[in-house]
């Protein structure tokens, strides 16, 4: 894993306390979930969704392969979508940067595709914006996790999901050309690692 990363996460880690309890109830829900994949010694697929697909789901999907490298649970396959397609939002996509993260467009357009790279021996994660049903996200035997309001009341059946959980997130969309940009982005980039991580650290 790229060295500032794993500071980041080692740092990431000591702040599981700050936490509150009720939010650790809910999200150890995902971490049973993942618990019992591994026991069944089958694919972990992840799928977090929001709105546009343009933050905090790319966020999830992002975090939780990393946090699957950093506690070493193998079969971990993390996916986004949204309920439209828009495009990985570059406020996003710098937020990743500062942390990090080697991001490298593979192609430019409207809705362009990305390479998320983390770690010198993982394949990179592709991160773009597309529906939840997209083809390229599974169809069956995974957890849908929501990570915005919008989502969760505009997604009201998901085909195939064995779990559907609610772990919303205040949307930085709000702070967009504001002198609080970088900051609100780097604050929910940090959140959604955070409580990322701490699901992980639970699967036992």
């Amino acid at each position: 894993m790229f060295q500032k990363i794993q500071s980041y996460c080692d740092t990431l880690k000591s702040d599981f306390d700050k936490i509150p309890q009720p939010r650790k109830i809910l999200l150890e829900k995902i971490s049973q979930y993942i618990a019992q994949k591994q026991v069944q010694e089958k694919e972990i697929n992840l799928v977090y969704i929001c709105t546009h697909n343009s933050r905090r789901s790319h966020y999830g999907q992002v975090w939780a392969k990393v946090a699957s490298v950093y506690f070493s649970i193998r079969n971990v396959n993390t996916f986004s979508g949204g309920t439209e397609a828009t495009a990985f939002n570059i406020n996003a996509i710098n937020a990743l940067k500062r942390v990090g993260f080697d991001i490298k467009p593979i192609n430019v357009e409207k809705n362009s595709t990305y390479h998320v790279s983390f770690d010198e021996n993982e394949k990179p994660i592709i991160c773009f914006s597309k529906v939840y049903d997209d083809p390229k996200n599974p169809r069956s035997d995974f957890a849908a996790i929501m990570t915005c309001g919008d989502a969760e009341e505009n997604c009201p059946f998901i085909p195939g999901v064995e779990l559907r959980i609610g772990t919303t997130y205040d949307d930085p969309k709000a702070f967009d050309g504001t002198a609080h940009q970088d900051e609100k982005y780097d604050e929910r980039c940090k959140q959604i690692a955070l409580e990322t991580l701490y699901v992980f650290s639970n699967v036992k």
